[in-house]
C-alpha cells in the first residue's frame, strides 16, 4: 500500500522565511525565501538546498541502518551533496555528487562501498526521486579509529 507523506509550509512574512513541518510534532524547518531587500541576511535553507539535504540525510541513513543490522555500527557518517543546476529556469539539478566520509573500528572499504550502493540504488527514496532528472556520483573515504 503506498504511503501518503504530508509536510506543511507557512509563509511567515515577518521573518521572509517559510516555516516547514512534518510528522514530527514540534519540529520545523526554516527556509529562505525571496527578500525584498537584496542585502537581506539568509534566514533559512534555500528549498533547493533542502532537496540536498534530504538526499544526503536519507542515503546516510539507509547506510547507518544496513550497518547496524550488520553488527557494524558506525562512529559517524558525514555526507556532502552538491548539486549542479541548470542555467535555465526551473534550474533543476542534473547532477548530484554526494561525498561520505563514514568513520567506524575496522572498517572494510568493500563493505561499505555495497552498503553505499544498497542505499543508492534500492532504497534511499530520496534519490530514486530525483535519478530520472539527474545524474548522481558518489565517492567515500574511510576512517577507521
Amino acid at each position: 500500500m503506498a504511503r501518503m507523506r504530508t509536510v506543511t509550509v507557512v509563509w511567515d512574512p515577518g521573518a521572509e522565511r517559510f516555516s516547514a513541518t512534518g510528522t514530527n510534532v514540534g519540529q520545523h524547518v526554516a527556509m529562505n525565501a525571496p527578500h525584498l531587500d537584496p542585502e537581506a541576511r539568509p534566514t533559512g535553507f534555500s528549498p533547493a538546498e533542502m532537496l540536498l539535504a534530504g538526499a544526503g540525510a536519507c542515503a546516510a541513513w539507509d547506510v547507518v541502518e544496513i550497518m547496524r543490522k550488520k553488527r557494524r555500527p558506525l562512529h559517524g557518517i558525514e555526507v556532502r551533496v552538491q548539486g549542479r543546476q541548470t542555467e535555465r529556469a526551473p534550474h533543476a539539478y542534473d547532477l548530484l555528487k554526494l561525498h561520505f566520509t563514514v568513520t567506524g573500528d575496522g572498517l572494510d572499504e568493500a563493505e561499505v562501498r555495497r552498503v553505499l550502493r544498497l542505499s543508492l540504488d534500492r532504497y534511499c527514496s530520496v534519490l530514486a526521486t530525483v535519478r530520472p532528472a539527474a545524474a548522481i556520483e558518489e565517492t567515500v573515504e574511510i576512517r577507521n579509529r
